[in-house]
């Protein structure tokens, strides 16, 4: 039976609350996109994968309803909308929007907001949002070509997206421990709270706090201690099922994110002597051939991507639009995993969210088996595509270390 739903708006988000709650030994399932099939066989903890972060908000708001309402059908008791851990979102959401559907839905009139991954850099502190030691705003996810964080006040970027009031839950507050953070909570005239983590026993006092909250967002740390706290009142208890070793066959890997680390992570795999092939947009006005052609001719591990620094990225987005740039970078790189499958690849890196929603779409990807982490929230998953057993790893783009590309592949090869 289902205890555990979540939702998560795009597909690395969703791997990397799974390897975070996989951590706690109980049964994970990680769905890719909300299932046609009423429930059955399900996992004590179920993530529901949807590509939602920068879809228009009323479609991001019902896709994720759909998805509420069918963990509940499972027999979900508790429920958590899962974002980024730089809180990736516009004026107009869609955190905000989904995060006060859900409420309405579920009708509580409270929850918490909490994108820290301290083991990744991420940390909350008087409602700011810090990349390392820089603010979200100071980071290079100002430049983020779809989402830019120019701010990094939660509570000022979450008041425009809702109607209810925002407040906030301070580092001095979660420091004198659970009971001292619940009453801060029960006694804030506010639907919305932000809570200050910066390290690790912060997030394990929010957890136990907040424990039986109806919903809880956030980033996927916040939510990593609440299995082991629910095994303790028994309220879970499956034991992870085993999960099946990916068939052998050459590997890909593939690239289209643009955060800073990508471009080190890409540039690090080619200087290691590994095949590349840069997808340039305007280029791709007449299709993905060259980049097949190319693949074809190609053994090894090859990389093909379209990570590139923030200024040529704003130079394509200038002459295609930014849509209409992204677009065709996700179909190319679709087309290419469908191809590259076809031929025999088994093993797929794929980095950025957007990418990764692409790439797990087109190779017909329904439900991944989570296996072991290659970094902190950056697990190899397996699945089935095409009828063939794949491995496949689904990286947010700011994840990992500049070695990531070929530190995934040589963890499989173990």
């Amino acid at each position: 039976m289902t205890f555990f739903g979540s939702i998560a708006d795009d597909f690395t988000g969703a791997t990397d609350l799974a390897a975070l709650l996989s951590r706690s030994g109980v049964a994970v399932s990680l769905r890719i996109g909300v299932p046609q099939s009423p429930p059955e066989a399900t996992a004590g903890l179920e993530i529901i994968a949807l590509k939602i972060r920068t879809a228009p908000v009323d479609e991001a708001v019902a896709q994720a309803r759909e998805a509420l309402a069918w963990l509940r059908a499972a027999g979900a008791q508790r429920f958590f909308w899962k974002y980024c851990s730089t809180f990736d979102s516009t004026p107009q959401g869609n955190i905000g929007p989904v995060a006060e559907a859900l409420m309405a839905d579920l009708g509580t009139a409270q929850t918490i907001y909490c994108p820290a991954f301290p083991e990744n850099g991420r940390s909350v502190f008087m409602g700011h949002l810090f990349v390392g030691e820089a603010l979200l705003s100071d980071s290079p996810m100002k430049d983020h070509p779809l989402t830019p964080m120019r701010d990094a006040n939660l509570l000022r970027l979450l008041q425009p997206q809702v109607r209810g009031k925002v407040g906030l839950a301070p580092r001095s507050v979660v420091a004198q421990g659970a009971k001292a953070l619940a009453a801060r909570l029960a006694g804030l005239d506010a639907a919305h709270v932000v809570v200050d983590a910066v390290n690790g026993q912060d997030l394990a006092v929010i957890a136990e706090a907040c424990q039986d909250m109806a919903l809880m967002t956030g980033g996927s740390a916040v939510a990593m201690a609440l299995p082991r706290l629910w095994q303790a009142r028994g309220l879970v208890g499956q034991a992870r099922t085993a999960v099946a070793k990916a068939a052998e066959g050459p590997a890909l890997v593939l690239s289209g994110s643009c955060s800073a680390m990508t471009n080190l992570q890409v540039a690090d795999y080619l200087g290691r002597g590994h095949p590349g092939y840069r997808l340039d947009p305007l280029a791709l006005m007449d299709g993905p051939g060259a980049a097949l052609d190319w693949l074809a001719a190609q053994s090894g591990a090859p990389l093909i991507y379209a990570t590139a620094e923030p200024e040529a990225v704003k130079s394509a987005q200038s002459a295609l639009g930014t849509a209409r740039a992204g677009a065709l970078v996700e179909e190319a790189l679709a087309a290419v995993a469908t191809f590259a499958r076809d031929r025999g690849t088994r093993r797929f890196v794929v980095a950025g969210g957007e990418t990764s929603g692409a790439v797990a779409s087109a190779l017909g990807i329904d439900r991944l088996d989570i296996g072991p982490e290659i970094a902190p929230g950056v697990p190899w998953c397996f699945a089935t595509s095409g009828g063939h057993p794949i491995a496949i790893t689904l990286k947010s783009g700011n994840f990992g270390g500049p070695a990531f590309f070929t530190q995934s592949l040589e963890l499989l090869d173990r």
